[in-house]
């Protein structure tokens, strides 16, 4: 891994950090919010190991799923995971007609800890 690949992966395991000590707190829309960014950090490493920046948030996930999921690379459910993290952040930072619940959080948290474990990958490349 370089120097912005290791910066990344901290940034990432700080936020699950971050989602664990808010879904404690009972505060499920910002654990989910910190979640979503420990996966989008970890994607963003991935492809920063292919010399490639995205500005947008979509533009992220897609390459991530061309180039890694696609290719078989990893198992495509990662792909899904980041996917569905954005749309629950999303929902999470600004539907104005519900709340995310603990059980919201707590599955976007275990899925965040299953995402990290691809740093093995990211350290074997």
């Amino acid at each position: 891994m370089n120097k912005e690949q290791e910066f990344l992966v901290q940034k990432a395991q700080d936020s699950l950090r971050a989602a664990k000590i808010l879904a404690g707190e009972n505060l499920a829309d910002f654990a989910a919010s910190r979640a979503y960014y420990a996966m989008f950090y970890i994607a963003e490493a991935f492809l920063v190991g292919e010399n490639l920046s995205f500005s947008k948030h979509s533009a992220v996930i897609s390459k991530f799923g061309e180039l890694f999921a696609r290719t078989g690379k990893i198992d495509p459910k990662f792909h899904r995971y980041l996917i569905d993290a954005e749309q629950i952040r999303l929902k999470g930072d600004y539907d104005r007609s519900e709340r995310l619940t603990a059980e919201d959080a707590k599955l976007m948290i275990e899925r965040t800890e299953e995402f990290l474990e691809l740093v093995n990958y990211l350290s074997s490349c």
